[in-house]
């Protein structure tokens, strides 16, 4: 029998202007999972085209591991892949970014589980990597997510959706509730509720605002997908 590997690799690429706590979420998560889980380390690694840092959306800067030639050289075993999502305009510039997205479909290829979060969703169905699956984003791109044929949108606008081994996410906080479920699948339901409990995971919202009805899809979706060009109506995006 082969021995299992000692590491448990996540990694998550990053970007310019990606959205902070679409990262930030996962590694919180994921650290706690490497705490409590006794079977494998976890290790987390950020990485971005040339390894340089980063600018997020909401200010902090983001320094990466890796770029993704050094993490490629290195022969990296990567167990799970984490997309995050960001503004429109940078989601729109990053699927058309054949550098970014030949990453991701490389490490898909040999990954346990392909997940994204937030707007994350349209860069995996850019790649392909959600033909064939039903998926969920961000509800204010979940029009834009539609004109991808290959791919089942679900409806309701559920924090995150699970088909088979891809996970993904809906709008920046269901990150925490995405990763939840996928520790739950990946070490169990006691090392899930250890991480849950140690950052103190019980939402109760001060206020409760409602998801708007009328969105339109403001990004140019690729040809492949057979997209549409934006509409010009419509809620107002973030």
């Amino acid at each position: 029998m082969s021995k299992q590997p000692k590491d448990f690799n996540i990694v998550i690429p990053v970007y310019e202007q990606v959205n902070l706590f679409d990262v930030t979420s996962a590694c919180e998560m994921f650290y706690w999972m490497g705490q409590y889980w006794s079977e494998r380390a976890v290790a987390i690694r950020l990485v971005s085209e040339n390894g340089c840092k980063v600018s997020t959306h909401a200010g902090p800067i983001l320094t990466p591991d890796e770029s993704f030639d050094s993490y490629a050289r290195k022969q990296i075993r990567t167990h799970l892949i984490w997309v995050p999502g960001a503004r429109d305009e940078t989601v729109a510039g990053m699927m058309q970014d054949a550098t970014y997205l030949d990453f991701v479909k490389s490490q898909a290829k040999q990954a346990d589980y392909v997940t994204s979060v937030c707007e994350g969703a349209l860069l995996l169905a850019t790649a392909g990597l959600l033909d064939g699956y039903t998926a969920t984003t961000h509800w204010s791109v979940v029009p834009c997510l539609r004109q991808f044929k290959n791919v089942t949108v679900a409806d309701d606008y559920p924090r995150y959706v699970v088909d088979r081994n891809r996970v993904t996410g809906g709008g920046v906080s269901s990150g925490i509730d995405e990763s939840l479920e996928i520790i739950r699948l990946i070490a169990g339901e006691k090392v899930a509720k250890n991480a849950q409990v140690v950052v103190q995971y019980f939402p109760q919202p001060p206020v409760m605002g409602q998801i708007p009805c009328n969105v339109t899809c403001d990004i140019s979706i690729p040809a492949r997908a057979g997209g549409k060009p934006p509409a010009k109506n419509g809620a107002k995006k973030r």
